[in-house]
């Protein structure tokens, strides 16, 4: 298996480690009015060794603008302001006297006192003082050191006011700027029409018997949740149910929430400082490389912050140094952990800034006893000045080189660098509505684009007939190949190569696919990319997103082409940020 992180996608893809919801920047301090817990602050700020106060302070003041003429306000000017929306920072969007103020911490339908911080022509930023009438989504943050970090920016918002938010984030994006007609349904109407949708299909496919046994009275296993879904689709597309409501609009569905919103995420990347106590460990502060030390992250699995506590604790006894970036010098950078929810098996790897570990047989022996569960402990070598965690060698110091974790029926091989989704119980949530809105009965061929590692690629195979990957990046596809291999998955072939260069050889070489899937980074897709499905025509377009901006975008140009957008579903894959993922299906405008 590859050691490989899907080249700059897997560092695009998610942004930053705050993109993960592991924060590498902190929200402003929110004032006593909006009821933070009274809990005592478990963080505190840490210089790198040795570091000057240069580092972690500007050098002298900076030369300020001159004041920009005919604003309704003013820098340092207190002012009251009703919050009207939430940009996709999560900050909160109110106005005074028409002009646009943006302000961290403040949440829509808040009236709140706020300070001017900043001012441009157009916006200026505020700092929020004071919470004149609080919105009923506000919340206590129940994390200790939420101010300090901000890795979740919306902590403070209720888990159900975060999921109706997301959803009109992605309606906002297709509106503003794909110029996209959305069905404009409330929240009621929402969620009856998804639970009559459901019940109706799961009556039409036991009755013909598709799927299932009619009899059947306990919930459906996870594949053939999916092939219900399938089946809905194929209905909806041969005319059978709802096709007016194709013709009102792109319907938005709510945001896919998960029921427990915490310890979700099976990977930690902790930067590592000291003090004189030792080593710490924990998250960036805003704009700074000084780090807040923590010894619980409530959006991390609970094994994940027992081994950083015990790395630094079992580091510190033997005296390791802490990288300073500053001189260049100091062995350990960051401390990585990977956690398998299903197998529950757990990787360590020590990024360090060189080969040679002091005292490396103790240092091994005592994780291995104060962590049992630990299957595998490597270390990566990076001797560059640079933010970029990973270098280039990746070597096993005990144990495998992988661990192994499920995804749905799919087994996957975990490697120190290879991309594997965060959280694996939204990822099956995300990938069974790829499935869904694939619509497969088993005779399509489907081509993933920006396949990685495989993980769509393998799910699509469960229900195709044949599955083509493409990925530019050549670790990846051989961690695809190898994932294939594992799960004796035969119907899929995996290909090295930018998807806009590889996707026409196929078609040259008589591929012609019924489905293409795209699952692309932030930036979105390669216009060429999109020029190619137009020019391939397959019948549907599944498109996976992270970024609403660059969805909206992709989709106009994929509608002026020929295509229909029919559905997109909101999934949560990061509680507590401001990310969301969209799954979106669209049509041939000829397709029935």
């Amino acid at each position: 298996m590859s050691n490989t992180n899907r080249s700059g996608r897997g560092k695009n893809r998610r942004n930053s480690a705050a993109s993960q919801g592991q924060g590498s920047a902190s929200a402003s301090r929110q004032p006593s009015q909006s009821s933070r817990p009274s809990t005592r602050q478990q963080g505190k700020e840490v210089r790198p060794q040795g570091a000057s106060l240069s580092a972690v302070r500007p050098k002298g003041r900076a030369r300020e603008s001159a004041p920009i003429e005919g604003l309704p306000v003013s820098k340092n000017e207190e002012t009251v302001i009703d919050i009207i929306g939430m940009n996709h920072d999560g900050e909160g969007v109110g106005r005074a006297n028409g002009y646009t103020l943006f302000v961290q911490g403040a949440l829509p339908g808040e009236t709140v006192r706020v300070r001017v911080m900043k001012t441009k022509k157009q916006y200026g930023y505020a700092k929020l003082l004071e919470i004149v009438k609080a919105s009923p989504d506000r919340v206590s943050a129940p994390c200790p050191i939420y101010d300090q970090c901000g890795g979740c920016q919306i902590q403070h918002m209720s888990y159900a006011g975060q999921l109706a938010w997301k959803r009109q984030l992605v309606v906002d994006n297709l509106q503003r700027i794909g110029k996209l007609n959305v069905m404009v349904e409330d929240a009621e109407t929402l969620a009856s029409n998804k639970q009559d949708d459901k019940e109706d299909v799961e009556q039409r496919v036991q009755d013909d018997g598709s799927v299932g046994d009619a009899n059947q009275t306990t919930e459906p296993a996870t594949s053939e949740v999916q092939m219900i879904g399938s089946n809905r689709i194929r209905l909806r597309l041969e005319g059978v149910m709802n096709e007016e409501d194709t013709e009102q609009g792109i319907r938005v569905l709510p945001t896919m929430g998960m029921d427990e919103p915490w310890r979700y995420r099976n990977k930690a990347q902790v930067p590592i400082g000291a003090t004189e106590g030792g080593l710490v460990g924990g998250f960036y502060a805003k704009g700074s490389h000084r780090i807040i030390d923590m010894e619980s992250c409530l959006i991390q699995h609970e094994h994940n912050d027992e081994v950083v506590a015990k790395v630094k604790e079992i580091g510190s006894h033997f005296g390791i140094s802490a990288y300073n970036e500053e001189t260049g010098r100091g062995l350990l950078r960051h401390v990585v952990v990977k956690k398998a929810f299903r197998t529950g098996e757990m990787m360590l790897v020590l990024v360090t800034n060189g080969r040679d570990i002091p005292y490396k047989d103790e240092w091994i022996g005592s994780i291995r006893e104060a962590i049992p569960h630990v299957a595998s402990i490597c270390q990566n070598v990076n001797k560059k000045q640079t933010n970029v965690i990973f270098g280039d060698e990746t070597r096993v110091l005990w144990g495998r080189d992988v661990i192994y974790d499920y995804i749905g029926d799919v087994q996957f091989a975990i490697s120190a660098r290879s991309f594997y989704q965060v959280n694996p119980v939204q990822t099956e949530v995300l990938y069974g509505k790829t499935v869904e809105y694939a619509g497969l009965s088993g005779k399509e061929t489907v081509i993933d684009a920006y396949c990685g590692i495989g993980t769509i690629s393998l799910f699509l195979a469960q229900h195709a007939d044949q599955v083509y990957g493409v990925e530019i990046v050549p670790e990846a596809i051989e961690d695809a190949r190898s994932n294939a291999l594992l799960n004796e998955m035969r119907n899929v072939k995996f290909e090295v190569g930018a998807s806009e260069d590889v996707i026409p050889r196929w078609k040259e070489q008589g591929i012609e696919a019924d489905v293409i899937v795209v699952d692309p980074p932030r930036k979105g897709c390669d216009p060429r990319l999109l020029e190619t499905i137009l020019e391939m025509k397959p019948e549907r377009v599944v498109y996976v997103s992270c970024n609403p901006s660059t969805l909206a975008r992709d989709l106009r140009v994929l509608e002026d082409g020929g295509y229909r957008t029919v559905e997109v579903t909101p999934v949560d894959m990061f509680p507590h940020t401001v990310h969301v993922e969209s799954v979106a299906m669209l049509v041939r405008d000829n397709y029935r």
